[in-house]
This record gives C-alpha cells, structure tokens and sequence, in this order.
C-alpha cells in the first residue's frame, strides 16, 4: 500500500493514464514510472514522518530528490535506474504544475546521474560473415533470405546503420557501382564502398524479388510488397541470434559496431571511419579506439605468461 492521501493517488493515476493514452509509452516504461513514483512516495513517507498529501509534494526541495536518489543508490541502483527514477519524478511533477497544483522547480534543479559510457559489442570476424551469408537466415522462402542477408551484407559491409539501408532504391546500386550514396542523421551526405560482395548479395535479391521493384521506390520489400520496416530485420537478427548461440548484443546496429572495429583492427584511420560511418565528430568515432584496446587486453589477459 503506498502511504499517500487519496487526492494525491488520484493525480498519480491520472498521469500513469495520460502517459499510456497520449504519449502511449511502452508498458515496460510505464511500469517503470509507477514503480519510480511508488518508492519515492515510500520513501518520502518515511522521511516526512507520515502520510505524503499535495502538499508535501508542493514543499520539495532539490534536496529531498537528492536524498532519494541517495537512498536508492545505497540499495543498489545503477546511474540508468537513477536517471530513469529522475525523469520519472520530473514527468510526474510538471504534470501536478501544468494542473497548477505545485512548482516543480526543485526538480528541475537537480542534474541527472552522469552516465557510464558502454562500449561497442562487435561480432567477432568469423561471426560477422556467418550472419550476413545468405545460407544462415532463417526464412525459408528464398526470396526472403536472400532480402535478409542483403540487409545485413549492407550493414557490415558499408557500415550502415539499418534505416539508411532501408532508405536504398534501386538506383543506388547501378551496373558497375563501386560506390552507394547515403544520406543519414541531419541529412548528411556521404559515399561508401561498395564491395562486390555486398553487391552481389544485392544483386541476388533483386533477381528473386516477386515484386516489381520501381526506381525510385524503395529496394527492400516486405513479405506484402510495401517497405521493409527495421522491426523485421531486428526479429529475424534475433533468430539468427538463438540458433547461433550468439550473445544478446549481436543486434543489426552490432554489424555497423563490427564493420568499424575490423576496420580499425586492420590499419582503417579514424578520420576514414569517421567518413565512412557519417559521424559528424571525430570523438563518436573515437570510441571505437576504445573498443580495440579492450580487445587487446583481452587477448593479453588470455596469451601472455606475465598476465
């Protein structure tokens, strides 16, 4: 039972009801939000010494949200929970100041639980061109598999991220091009090569595509013939994932992380791979150095007789 006055639980539910109807937040984060506010009016139940009214919610200061965050870290919680705990409070509140019931200032003026920054999780090389071989995916219509792993040929192989992928039309890939055209985030153009190999993983599903593929429509088509949404290829990278036995990291996004960690494992320069991935600073790339000194280490910790 959460120890809060009826008026205030009423508010509560209001705005858990607002987030699934309007802004139609997944069920996952709306379960989140409910659980952030329910430990927070637990816990400030306990701190105020009774039942938390409006009024109690009204009075806070940046210090008691500190204070909860406090808490909740001693139990436990990581920076994202942190984050999440504090995004939740701060949705919660400017809903009770929108309705003029509080200010909510005092959340505003606490920062957010600097992050951790995680690191790429690549395939490994061998990994990699198992995924994208035709001959792996899980579709049994050819057609299909032959789509599937011309999409994930494009992601490894160029370094594309899925919706620039999905983005082709036919006219990218005329007789004899060695190189596609991108436009990606902020609509940033780009040129990547383009191997034979990913050309010819192309190539093949557009001989066996059922549907009349019109220049400037898009190249890869659903099972129905309308555009190839990023979902599909997420669903059929995780069957990939379980009859591989591969970690839950390989994802398609993984392929664009693989393409440019082997890249720079191999000799590849940052400024090149900064080009080749459409980032607009080097420093987004730069992660990637991160990525092959791990891997590094780990060969280290594993080969060497003084590790």
């Amino acid at each position: 039972m959460i120890p809060a006055d009826e008026r205030l639980l009423g508010e509560r539910a209001a705005w858990l009801e607002r987030l699934g109807a309007e802004r139609r937040l997944s069920g996952n984060t709306l379960e989140a939000y409910e659980r952030d506010t329910r430990q927070f009016l637990q816990f400030l139940s306990g701190y105020i010494g009774g039942t938390v009214r409006l009024d109690d919610v009204k009075d806070l200061r940046p210090a008691d949200l500190r204070a909860f965050l406090a808490s909740r870290r001693k139990e436990g919680a990581g920076a994202r929970s942190l984050g999440r705990h504090l995004a939740g409070l701060r949705s919660f509140l400017r809903f009770l100041e929108r309705k003029g019931l509080i200010n909510a200032a005092g959340a505003t003026a606490v920062r957010s639980p600097k992050q951790p920054k995680s690191l790429p999780k690549p395939l490994t090389g061998s990994q990699a061109v198992t995924v994208v071989d035709r001959n792996t995916q899980m579709n049994e219509e050819p057609w299909i598999a032959a789509r599937d792993a011309a999409v994930l040929s494009l992601l490894y192989g160029c370094g594309l991220r899925i919706s620039e992928a999905l983005d082709l039309t036919p006219t990218a890939f005329k007789a004899g091009a060695t190189n596609l055209r991108i436009t990606g985030k902020g609509g940033k153009t780009r040129l990547v090569p383009l191997l034979p190999v990913v050309a010819e993983a192309v190539d093949t599903y557009r001989k066996l595509c059922p549907y009349h593929l019109e220049d400037a429509e898009p190249l890869f088509r659903g099972a129905r013939g309308g555009k190839l949404q990023p979902a599909i290829i997420q669903r059929e990278m995780q069957r990939l994932r379980s009859a591989l036995g591969l970690p839950d990291s390989a994802t398609p996004h993984a392929l664009r992380h693989s393409f440019a960690t082997h890249l720079l494992g191999s000799g590849g320069d940052l400024r090149t791979i900064q080009e080749l991935l459409g980032h607009a600073s080097l420093s987004t790339t730069q992660i990637y150095t991160g990525v092959d000194s791990a891997r590094l280490l780990d060969v280290y910790d594993r080969a060497h007789p003084r590790a």
